[in-house]
């Protein structure tokens, strides 16, 4: 059922008669990349498809740069309030200022929103989803904010929400035993346009990576590997392409000169699409070592350019193979068998060719904002229906 189907709501023609969802994160910046990003992209995906949207955000740390509101870009209503207390926990009551319009709340993170909103639903009595983005295996590993586990957990604050969306498979799996058929796992979507088939057409031994210089993306594995590779053959190459992070460049190819790997091992950061894509047009294999929650990102791209992923042995990436078989995943821990898994995947797409690559590419399309989107819409739908079941219900 559609939510213009719900009675109480009319898709119509005018723009005040459609739907609003109103979405409440801790930060909000659209012009960045990253998780921001990713709520950018659905929100634009929900104004094509005729739904008002607001984004209710805490606003900066400088208290003169506070405002009520900054109104938006391209149709996108964005409203930044105060806040106070802990960055990682901050508490912004006037959230509820904002809500009183809305046909839909859908709350991000597992922090004080969450909780406020699900406590003060007496309040602003809208239905309710939620969205974790690795927020509780997050918490889990760090000391400092265990206590907000069992309050994200907490089945009264849980039972405020209609759906409960988890974009990674360890929060589905710590949720699933709480929320039951209320929780399902939709993962981020991905631009599949900017990469798109442009991977080598013949099969190389040349091997791109994406990812952030940080320390959970266990880049040394990944030179381990290469260290395993070079001497089997003097074409294998491993362009590591990214943005800064934890880590040093310079130590990182200090690390690299260490090693022997200077001819096999090239870092490039900050480089626009077109430069990325560059390298991409000269590689047939993709790698990824990391043990990060959100790596999932870069391999659905690398598909989508025709690049054969090798990936380690995580949850993330096990979830990501189960739904794509093509994928090959390995222990990258161990040096000398990853590097026969990255042998067996150049030999496959030596022997299948084209075929894979269009497996690969066809398979990213799963992946594409527009379908993603599409899910997050049924989980409205599915929120709201039970909503106005629930409403239209005799009280006993």
């Amino acid at each position: 059922m559609a939510l213009a189907q719900v009675d109480g709501f009319d898709d119509g023609s005018a723009l005040e008669q459609r739907p609003l969802v109103v979405h409440v994160i801790r930060q909000f910046q659209p012009q960045e990349s990253g998780p921001d990003d990713l709520i950018a992209n659905l929100c634009h995906q929900l104004l094509a498809r005729r739904y008002r949207v607001r984004v209710v955000t805490c606003g900066s740390s400088d208290p003169e740069r506070d405002r009520p509101g900054d109104g938006g870009t391209d149709g996108l209503e964005i409203v930044r309030i105060p806040w106070f207390g802990s960055a990682s926990y901050p508490a912004a009551p006037q959230v509820f200022r904002h809500l009183a319009d809305a046909d839909l709340l859908h709350v991000h993170d597992a922090g004080f929103f969450f909780d406020a909103l699900a406590w003060g639903r007496l309040l602003h009595r809208r239905p309710m989803v939620a969205t974790t983005r690795g927020d509780i295996v997050q918490n889990q590993e760090r000391a400092g904010l265990r206590r907000l586990l069992p309050r994200l957990a907490n089945r009264i604050s849980c039972h405020a929400y209609r759906q409960l969306i988890c974009s990674r498979p360890a929060d589905y799996r710590l949720l699933e035993p709480i929320a039951g058929s209320r929780a399902t796992l939709i993962e981020g979507g991905v631009d599949i346009t900017k990469f798109a088939s442009c991977a080598a057409l013949d099969p190389r031994r040349r091997i791109v990576t994406l990812a952030r210089l940080s320390s959970d993306e266990r880049l040394e594995r990944l030179l381990a590997v290469m260290q395993a590779l070079a001497p089997r053959h003097p074409d294998w190459h491993l362009d590591i392409i990214g943005m800064s992070g934890d880590l040093d460049r310079t130590v990182l190819e200090t690390e690299i000169r260490s090693r022997g790997l200077s001819r096999h091992v090239s870092v490039h950061l900050s480089l626009d699409d077109g430069a990325i894509r560059n390298l991409i047009a000269r590689a047939s294999l993709f790698a990824s070592a990391s043990d990060s929650e959100t790596s999932d990102r870069a391999a659905v791209e690398a598909m989508s350019a025709g690049l054969l992923p090798v990936l380690h042995d995580n949850l993330t990436f096990r979830s990501l193979a189960d739904t794509h078989p093509a994928l090959r995943i390995t222990d990258f821990s161990l040096p000398q068998q990853a590097a026969k898994s990255l042998e067996t995947a150049f030999t496959l797409l030596a022997t299948e060719g084209e075929a894979l690559r269009e497996t690969l590419i066809r398979g990213s399309r799963a992946h594409a904002w527009d379908r993603v989107a599409e899910r997050y819409i049924a989980a409205y739908d599915a929120a709201l229906l039970a909503d106005h079941r629930s409403s239209a219900a005799p009280h006993r």
